[in-house]
């Protein structure tokens, strides 16, 4: 039996949510960008079918007219067998939002073999879910598989990634490439890898979970509002025996940050969301506790000074968002606490 979650957290109505018999459930959650999900199920409408798969599209109370575009172009389409519509009462996060499909799913007299956490910002090449599925199905003690995530033109994103550390996040603020060098093996993202292999965890744009994950350790934790919500999911299950892989036969291309506005690289740099600073810091005491997570924040403060001294001294241009350092500052546990 599939573990027990609150039910009481979503609305009723999505608990009755009547999921068909089905072998994969694909959650896509939307927040304002209705064309984006749309062609996101454009390019699984091929291959949906033969992996007996669902697809649940959560929109997360967007204030636009996202909901009336999804259905019509469901309607309009003929994708009703295996696309259904649901419309969220409030905007929970990322988080939150899959969990609204997943947790009914599981909860249904036939849930789901595996469960895909797909971003609207992305498009599936073709076989891209069943490749995913596949690695699963021959490979029973893997937990989860993430795709080769990449830009249109088949540019590889670095997707597969280690655990941060103490150690990465002082070398991700100091940027020396002398230190990097000598850090390389706690590098959180290491080159992009030819062939299937382990990783600590993977990008959530594209994530393909076993449902006995869910039994083992629960539902995506909704206190992360958006970001490192994957992280602390792969870390779970890694700690309950589940260990996470990459698979790069799986091609999905990743509009990177058109979804949340937040990491858009074809925009200039925006100020970073404060709920990017509170998944942070959530992260740290949740995984590492608070003496750790007060040394992160002291080393990555030190660390970024310097670079930005140096940057200053040497007249090298930032490429890192607007006021970045006294947000930092002002999200770390020095002012806001230990509050989790």
């Amino acid at each position: 039996m599939p573990r027990k979650t609150n039910a009481q957290q979503y609305p009723i109505r999505l608990v009755e949510y009547a999921v068909a018999v089905m072998k994969l459930l694909v959650v896509i959650v939307n927040y304002r960008t209705p064309q984006m999900t749309v062609d996101c199920l454009e390019s699984i409408a091929g291959e949906i079918g033969s992996l007996r798969g669902k697809v649940a599209v959560v929109d997360n109370a967007s204030p636009d007219d996202s909901v009336r575009h999804l259905r019509q172009a469901i309607d309009e389409r003929g994708w009703q067998d295996w696309a259904a519509l649901m419309p969220l009462d409030r905007n929970g996060g990322f988080a939150y939002g899959n969990n609204a499909a997943i947790q009914p799913a599981l909860a249904s007299s036939d849930p789901p073999d595996y469960v895909l956490l797909l971003n609207p910002d992305t498009i599936a090449r073709p076989g891209a879910l069943g490749a995913l599925v596949d690695f699963l199905a021959s490979h029973p003690e893997v937990g989860m598989v993430g795709s080769r995530l990449e830009d249109p033109d088949g540019t590889p994103q670095r997707s597969a990634f280690r655990f941060h550390t103490l150690i990465s996040e002082f070398d991700g603020a100091m940027k020396l490439g002398l230190f990097s060098l000598l850090a390389a093996r706690h590098v959180v993202a290491p080159p992009v890898s030819a062939i299937a292999c382990p990783a600590q965890w993977v990008a959530g744009a594209s994530l393909l979970i076993r449902r006995q994950v869910f039994d083992s350790i629960g539902l995506l934790d909704a206190k992360y509002f958006m970001y490192f919500e994957e992280v602390d999911f792969c870390q779970r299950a890694a700690k309950a025996g589940w260990p996470c892989w990459y698979e790069p036969k799986s091609r999905v291309v990743h509009l990177v940050g058109q979804a949340s506005g937040v990491t858009n690289r074809s925009d200039a740099q925006r100020r970073r969301p404060a709920y990017w600073f509170e998944s942070r810091r959530y992260y740290w005491i949740k995984n590492y506790g608070k003496a750790y997570a007060a040394a992160v924040d002291a080393v990555w403060i030190v660390g970024y000074a310097g670079w930005r001294l140096r940057a200053w001294l040497q007249r090298k241009p930032s490429s890192d968002p607007p006021s970045f350092f006294w947000d930092s500052l002002r999200h770390s546990v020095f002012v806001k606490g230990f509050r989790a």
